[in-house]
């Protein structure tokens, strides 16, 4: 699942990297093109006319960054306009504020047998693999697996666009010009550390791979852990296991810690007293849906049930969510439920991942 547009931008404003003085001269943001019309980057012809001009923009800015020559011709120089991923961009569905569909029908397509069988399968084939990873990193193996499973059904589908001309397209229609141009030098910057051309295939907003990187978050924290001098997230399962885990370990994962647990939540209990009262600067609308942090000792003391039956330590800070309400299903998330929303800030994937790994221990 191609981190369909939430999850690419959820990267990619989390960890895009600062521009450096030498960006600030040679970068996309001195590009002024005529005044922004909508209308003209969904038209191949009126897009290539300026494309070609904006792409020695982003090669002056790779070139600053110490890209090699080389690299930059034998890409931008072969690059046409792709207005499709401008199209697939303006498509993303949105509703209004405060709005949410129920959690219940996309966690049935999410947390599904086939998902949960293949991950059970892998984890019981690659045992001693992911033990060694989980002992590295602090990172449940079924956490990692569900991530796969969830990204690209293990797989099954990374993606068949060309990565350069996609997010030198998004770059160009300039929306969001400096995200995709950091995103772009990137890519140059795999190149140039010997991932192969024809890899570089994937989602139309950028992401790739197993995990469905973006190249970013490639060269920040992709693993080669099975020793052959190369981080092959593509068709290496030790190596994309291990690039998950290490990026779940460098966002703050809490080793022992769960992601969460169901509870019941009884009858009469008062919502209002436990409101948050903060704003988060990211992704407000779906931190606006957990509660304040209590303790588990006062969760337990305010009537909550865990539904299979048990508590972890009883220190630990948890949120409570119920995603459809009052009387449906509700849970307490942890710490670590936030550092699953790192990498892709929306409560449903994020739930998602945590149950998907909870069936594939059982």
């Amino acid at each position: 699942m191609i981190r369909p547009l939430v999850l690419a931008l959820a990267l990619a404003s989390g960890l895009a990297q600062a521009p450096s003085a030498a960006d600030a001269q040679a970068g996309p943001e001195s590009y002024n093109p005529a005044p922004y019309n909508p209308a003209e980057y969904l038209s191949p012809a009126a897009g290539q006319s300026g494309f070609a001009g904006f792409l020695q923009v982003l090669a002056a800015r790779a070139r600053a960054q110490g890209v090699r020559e080389a690299t930059i011709h034998a890409v931008i120089d072969t690059l046409t306009y792709d207005p499709d991923v401008v199209r697939h961009d303006r498509s993303q569905p949105g509703g209004p504020t405060g709005s949410s569909p129920p959690f219940a029908p996309y966690r049935r397509t999410h947390v599904d047998a086939g998902r949960i069988a293949k991950g059970r399968a892998i984890y019981a084939a690659s045992a001693p693999l992911i033990a060694g990873i989980e002992a590295r990193y602090g990172v449940p193996g079924p956490i990692m697996l569900a991530i796969w499973g969830h990204e690209s059904n293990y797989g099954s589908y990374t993606g068949t666009y060309d990565l350069p001309r996609s997010i030198a397209s998004l770059a160009y229609e300039g929306r969001r010009r400096e995200l995709f141009s950091q995103e772009f030098v990137a890519l140059l910057k795999m190149i140039d550390r010997g991932v192969p051309r024809s890899r570089l295939v994937g989602s139309w907003a950028g992401a790739f791979g197993n995990p469905q990187f973006l190249p970013s978050v490639y060269l920040r924290v992709a693993q080669d852990a099975d020793g052959d001098g190369y981080a092959d997230i593509w068709s290496s399962r030790a190596d994309t296991l291990a690039s998950i885990a290490n990026y779940f370990h460098d966002a703050g994962w809490r080793r022992g810690e769960p992601w969460g647990f169901g509870v019941t939540v009884p009858a009469g209990f008062d919502r209002r007293a436990i409101a948050t009262r903060l704003v988060s600067p990211r992704c407000p609308q779906v931190f606006l849906r957990h509660s304040q942090w209590r303790t588990i000792a006062e969760w337990r003391a305010a009537g909550l049930v865990p539904t299979r039956g048990y508590w972890p330590d009883t220190r630990t800070q948890a949120t409570l969510i119920e995603p459809d309400g009052p009387g449906q299903p509700a849970w307490l998330l942890t710490g670590n439920y936030r550092v699953i929303l790192d990498y892709n800030c929306s409560n449903f994937y994020a739930l998602s991942v945590g149950l998907l790994a909870d069936e594939i221990s059982h």
